[in-house]
């Protein structure tokens, strides 16, 4: 079974458009896989695009809020986990 290190909440939706602003509690980087889970989601997905201050990033680090293009719904204050 894949290890699972809490990284951040989910803080905001942008449905319309498929994109979760992240609030981080430790590093991500593109290309790492995460899973969302929630009371109504659970998922896991590669990062593929990250941005934050609408400027593409490949690593956000701890304290910062990301946006990342979701493959499926999410709520806010969903839990999002890096799988390791």
């Amino acid at each position: 079974m894949p290890e699972e290190k809490l990284i951040g909440k989910v803080t905001h939706i942008y449905g319309k458009i498929g994109v979760a602003i992240i609030k981080l509690s430790a590093p991500l980087s593109v290309g790492q896989s995460v899973r969302f889970r929630g009371a109504h989601d659970d998922f896991n997905q590669t990062i593929s695009d990250m941005q934050y201050d609408h400027q593409a990033i490949s690593q956000g680090a701890a304290g910062q809020e990301v946006g990342v293009k979701v493959e499926a719904k999410v709520h806010e204050g969903d839990q999002v986990f890096l799988v390791e």
